[in-house]
C-alpha cells in the first residue's frame, strides 16, 4: 500500500507540470495532445515492445482501450483548451473538481453503495475551488472548458481499474495513447475550423517541452497512476489528484506570476483541498491496516 501511495503521489507530481508546459506550448490544443500522445505512444512502443510488455489484445478489448485513450484525449484537449482560453491557475482550479465527480461517478458505474464520507469530501473540494478563485467573465470560456475536462478525468481511472484485472499497465497505457491519438487524427480536421490559436507546426522549442511533457508527465507519470490504481480505489486516485493544482498553480506562481491575480481566500481554498486529500489517504490507510 504505501508503495502504491508513493507511485501515485510521484505521478502527481510530475503531472503538476502539465499546465505550465501546455502555456509554454504554442501550438493549439488539439494538436498540442495529439503530439502529446503520439510522442508518448512511440516512446512505450520503442521501450517495452521488445520486452514482451505490451501485448496483443482481442479486438473486443482494444475498443475498450481505445475508448479510455478518445476520453483520455478529449479530457486533455479540454484542459489545454482552459489554459488557452484562460490561464494555468483557472484550469487547474476546475480540475480539483475531479473528486466532486468521482464521488457521485465511481458508484454509478461500479455499482456499489454511494460513500457518504466520499461525497463529503468530494464536496469540501468543491468549497475550496469556491474559495480559491473569484471567476472573472473573461475567463468564461476557460471555466467551461475546465470542467468539462474534469468530468471526463473522473471517468477514465475507473475504467481503467477494471482493466488492470487482464492487463499489464504498459499494455494499457500503450493502447489508449496510440488509440487516443489515432481518434484525434479524425478530430483534427473539425477543430482547427474554429480554432483560437491556429498553428499546428510545432517550433524547435516546442519539440523539446512536447517531449518533456509527452514523457515524464505522460508515460511516467500515467505508468505510475495504473500501477497504483491496482491497490488503490478509483476515487482515491482522483481525490489525490486533487494535489495537482497545487503544485502547478504553485510553479504558475514562479513562472508567470499568476499570484498577483489572487488573494487569502485563494490559499485558503488550497488548504481545504490539501486536507481532504490528507484525510481520505488517511482513511483509507486505516482500512487497509484493519483489514
Amino acid at each position: 500500500m504505501k508503495k502504491a501511495f508513493l507511485q501515485l503521489h510521484a505521478a502527481i507530481f510530475l503531472a503538476g507540470f502539465t499546465g505550465v508546459l501546455g502555456r509554454l506550448i504554442s501550438v493549439n490544443e488539439v494538436m498540442l495532445v495529439w503530439y502529446r500522445m503520439f510522442f508518448a505512444s512511440l516512446a512505450l512502443f520503442l521501450l517495452f515492445n521488445f520486452t514482451k510488455k505490451i501485448v496483443k489484445v482481442p479486438i473486443k478489448e482494444l475498443f475498450k482501450l481505445v475508448g479510455i485513450g478518445t476520453i483520455i484525449a478529449l479530457h486533455w484537449v479540454f484542459f489545454y483548451g482552459s489554459v488557452k482560453y484562460a490561464n494555468v491557475s483557472v484550469s487547474l482550479i476546475c480540475f480539483s473538481s475531479i473528486g466532486f465527480f468521482s464521488s457521485l461517478l465511481d458508484p454509478l458505474i461500479s455499482r456499489r453503495k454511494f460513500e457518504w464520507v466520499e461525497l463529503i469530501l468530494g464536496w469540501m473540494v468543491m468549497l475550496g475551488i469556491s474559495l480559491m478563485f473569484h471567476f472573472d467573465p473573461q475567463f468564461r470560456t476557460g471555466i467551461i472548458f475546465g470542467m468539462i475536462s474534469s468530468f471526463l478525468a473522473s471517468l477514465f481511472p475507473i475504467f481503467n481499474k477494471k482493466m488492470m484485472d487482464t492487463h499489464k499497465p504498459e499494455t494499457i497505457t500503450f493502447y489508449e495513447m496510440a488509440g487516443g491519438c489515432a481518434i484525434l487524427c479524425f478530430v483534427v480536421p473539425f477543430y482547427l475550423q474554429f480554432a483560437k490559436h491556429p498553428l499546428i507546426v510545432p517550433t524547435l522549442k516546442d519539440v523539446f517541452w512536447l517531449l518533456l511533457l509527452s514523457l515524464f508527465c505522460t508515460v511516467l507519470a500515467f505508468n505510475l497512476s495504473v500501477r497504483a490504481l491496482s491497490k488503490i480505489s478509483p476515487f482515491t486516485v482522483n481525490l489525490s489528484f486533487n494535489l495537482e493544482p497545487v503544485y502547478g498553480i504553485a510553479l504558475a506562481f514562479v513562472f508567470f506570476k499568476e499570484y498577483k491575480e489572487v488573494g487569502f481566500s485563494f490559499y485558503f481554498g488550497i488548504g481545504i483541498i490539501f486536507l481532504t486529500v490528507v484525510l481520505q489517504t488517511l482513511r483509507v490507510y486505516y482500512q487497509s491496516k484493519s483489514n
